[in-house]
């Protein structure tokens, strides 16, 4: 579909119209209730290539669409070395995909993209990712009215019929659980676990904070292993997941992140992170003049109720072996029990690719349920004759 003429897109280099890219789905979303805004400053340093180790693999650009003098619509386009790497050298993504609810916005929005994705030899695109794979995935598609989460993009229903229109199909879709920390393991589990025990000596742990970065060194190589073969799968590195360690130290609770040991070698982990959104919902994405008091009351004092395991692995060569479901449950069971205890009440397990049936099916047994779908697209560029 051609775009309107009264449409400008404009390159999110000055310093207005990065703070337009910004601040849009603040203005795009307000009042919706699967919305929150999280911090301003987190997002500008996500995008910023001197604060953010993903730029040390990857480019990317970034526009704002214009109605006017009125910002309407938001994207992005990046290639990924890592990536291509993985899964072709003519790989692009595309991202930070907000717009309004106008087919010629999407329209000029992905035009302006894909061109700068095919003068960079791309042929097939993928997205949303917002930057990459390991951080915000997918376009919502379901669960429009569910619970704002950490790192969890949200989108209005109509999105998804605009994207299609542009010319992408789906590619895969990624769930979110809900999952309600009280209740008790299946009589069913706890006796696999006890027979895994039997056999093993099967240890888990909680991350030390005097030993923080190798600890997290751990996590990243577990991460690595177990999910290598997934669909999409791209290498954390070890930049990333030390700045990521960094910008999230001060919420971490060491006794919701748990490391499990096999004869004394790391084999599985689980990370859950406390649900910031919850403290900063009201704060329009500013700290300043007392949004800080604010957020380190809540913090401190109040505490957060919910959270997000955004990472959860085992080594693959426990994958379909009774004895690695046995550690899942475990690390599932020390997740429930340590924050129950910490007056956390839900956690989001987010996200499960829709084909993991293996993770999906005891995810389930604990009475997880799915709340939230989110899809990935993909198309395949014309190439110019």
């Amino acid at each position: 579909m051609p775009a309107s003429a009264d449409i400008r897109i404009v390159p999110a280099q000055s310093n207005p119209a990065r703070r337009d890219f910004l601040t849009l789905p603040l203005t795009l979303y307000a009042g919706a209730p699967g919305f929150a805004p999280g911090l301003l400053m987190e997002r500008a340093a996500a995008i910023d290539a001197r604060r953010n180790p993903f730029f040390e693999h990857a480019e990317a650009a970034f526009w704002v669409a214009y109605r006017g003098n009125k910002p309407v619509g938001r994207i992005s386009a990046q290639i990924d070395r890592l990536a291509r790497a993985r899964h072709g050298a003519d790989l692009g993504h595309f991202g930070y995909l907000d717009a309004i609810d106008d087919p010629a916005v999407f329209a000029a929005l992905f035009a302006t993209a894909e061109d700068w994705l095919r003068a960079r030899g791309t042929r097939h695109v993928q997205g949303p990712f917002s930057l990459s794979i390991n951080e915000e995935t997918g376009l919502l598609i379901d669960g429009f009215d569910a619970r704002p989460m950490l790192m969890m993009a949200y989108h209005p229903p109509f999105a998804g019929a605009h994207v299609e229109a542009s010319g992408y199909a789906k590619a895969k879709d990624v769930i979110a659980y809900d999952y309600d920390v009280g209740p008790a393991l299946p009589v069913d589990s706890i006796r696999l676990i006890e027979r895994a025990k039997a056999d093993l000596d099967i240890r888990l742990r909680p991350l030390n904070m005097r030993r923080y970065n190798e600890d997290l060194r751990i996590i990243l190589d577990i991460f690595n292993d177990a999910w290598a073969e997934n669909w999409g799968f791209v290498p954390m590195t070890e930049a990333e997941v030390t700045h990521t360690a960094h910008e999230m130290r001060q919420i971490i609770v060491p006794e919701l992140v748990w490391i499990a040991e096999i004869d004394g070698e790391p084999v599985s982990m689980i990370v859950f992170l406390p649900n910031l959104l919850e403290a900063t919902a009201d704060l329009d994405g500013h700290l300043l003049p007392i949004g800080w008091a604010k957020l380190l009351w809540r913090l401190k004092v109040r505490g957060l109720r919910t959270g997000r395991v955004p990472l959860f692995g085992l080594r693959q060569r426990f994958h379909r072996s009774p004895y690695g479901a046995a550690v899942i449950f475990m690390l599932l069971d020390a997740l429930r029990r340590s924050g129950a205890e910490r007056g956390i009440s839900g956690a989001e397990l987010s996200w499960i690719l829709e084909d993991n049936w293996a993770i999906r099916t005891i995810i389930e047994r604990i009475g997880g349920r799915p709340y939230k779908t989110y899809r990935v697209f993909e198309k395949t560029l014309a190439q110019p004759s």
